[in-house]
């Protein structure tokens, strides 16, 4: 669609059709040897044994057979990993052999300390970006794009000049540069990391890996990409929050957050952090939220085993503090016996009938006016 060179490649979720997809990829390129990869939503997947380089169909079948149904672990996944649903299947692009090629990293993400977007690139590809920062930081090289311009071709052959191109290679890259920054405007992602970065022998420019971060806002305009969402991949619990309107972020501490705001859940986060507390989650109710919906954020809370209090703190602008408090009560009711201790600040619109509907209900909840002190209560009852 935008043009960015991507090596030929099919998703497969059996060993028969990896095969299958390996015939039909020497098919169209001519490879007689394939990359079988581990699809799942983490990076570091060589490391832990998700990627493999199949020289015959025997192999590939073989790969995929290994791959397929694996707990794949990787710096990037718990403990535990992540269970591989499917593979995909890909041209070989390291030809004749690995010491052919030569390997570059490249990203394109918002600068927010200059408001504008920014290529940052090395030569030294296929590796942390963050050890080569650390270790030889004079081997990183940014472009600040203007918004109003785009990528100039002057940016794009400086960044084939810096990365040590000539040739075939030179022009291929300056293309790629242009294409790469079309899709990444063209798709309103926010963040898009290609690493490696592929020179092949011949001179060609792939993009031989990618991390994609498309901006959620902007998804109602590209249903393709929506499309293709695999809730396996994200958290169950999330995903579970997503569809009662709730903006939720499991975390690994102690104390979970119910909070209208995202300023003001972060705030309150923070908060819990000073008083000697961590975090369990980030959960925003929205602006418009209902005690229907309250009631479904105790009930995604509590799922976690490691949450020993639960701190509401709400601020009644265009939510009302009494819907709230009506929700805090369904929740005790419907969900039954609630163990840990619940702390509730109620502020603005109608917090004085949310407060009354708490204290007549006779819920054992402890009620603060400041978000200090309701900090501080949280402290006391662990």
């Amino acid at each position: 669609m935008f043009g960015v060179t991507v090596p030929t490649s099919i998703v497969a979720k059996s060993p028969d059709a990896a095969v299958d997809a390996a015939k039909e990829i020497q098919k169209q390129t001519g490879s007689d040897k394939w990359a079988v990869k581990a699809q799942i939503h983490a990076g570091g997947r060589g490391k832990g044994g998700g990627v493999k380089i199949a020289k015959s169909l025997e192999e590939v079948k073989s790969y995929a057979d290994e791959i397929l149904g694996m707990m794949l672990v990787t710096p990037q996944t718990k403990k535990e990993g992540k269970l591989v649903r499917k593979i995909i299947v890909e041209q070989n692009i390291y030809y004749p052999g690995p010491e052919d090629v030569e390997e570059y990293y490249m990203s394109i993400l918002l600068n927010r300390d200059l408001g504008r977007n920014m290529i940052m690139y090395s030569p030294r590809g296929g590796m942390n970006i963050e050890e080569v920062a650390e270790e030889t930081p004079d081997e990183i090289f940014t472009e600040i794009i203007d918004p109003k311009v785009g990528v100039t071709g002057f940016q794009a052959r400086r960044v084939a000049f810096n990365l040590g191109l000539s040739g075939i290679a030179f022009k291929q890259m300056v293309k790629f540069v242009a294409a790469l920054y079309k899709a990444y405007i063209g798709s309103d992602s926010s963040m898009f990391e290609i690493n490696p970065v592929i020179k092949a022998a011949d001179g060609k420019i792939y993009a031989a890996d990618a991390k994609v971060t498309i901006d959620n806002n902007a998804l109602y305009r590209h249903k393709d990409i929506a499309h293709m969402r695999d809730l396996n991949e994200e958290d169950p619990v999330e995903v579970e929050a997503s569809r009662y309107d709730l903006n939720f972020v499991k975390l690994d501490g102690n104390v979970a957050c119910m909070v209208n705001g995202a300023g003001l859940a972060m705030a309150t986060m923070d908060m819990i952090k000073i008083s000697g507390g961590n975090p369990a989650n980030f959960l925003d109710v929205g602006g418009t939220a209902d005690a229907k919906r309250v009631e479904e954020a105790f009930r995604i809370i509590l799922k976690d085993e490691g949450v020993e209090a639960i701190l509401v703190n709400i601020f009644g602008g265009i939510v009302r503090c009494d819907r709230v408090a009506q929700g805090i009560v369904d929740a005790y009711k419907n969900i039954g016996d609630i163990k840990v201790p619940i702390i509730v600040r109620l502020q603005g619109t109608n917090a004085e009938e949310g407060k009354a509907l708490i204290d007549e209900s006779g819920l054992q909840v402890h009620s603060a006016i400041q978000l200090e002190e309701a900090a501080k209560l949280v402290d006391t009852v662990l």
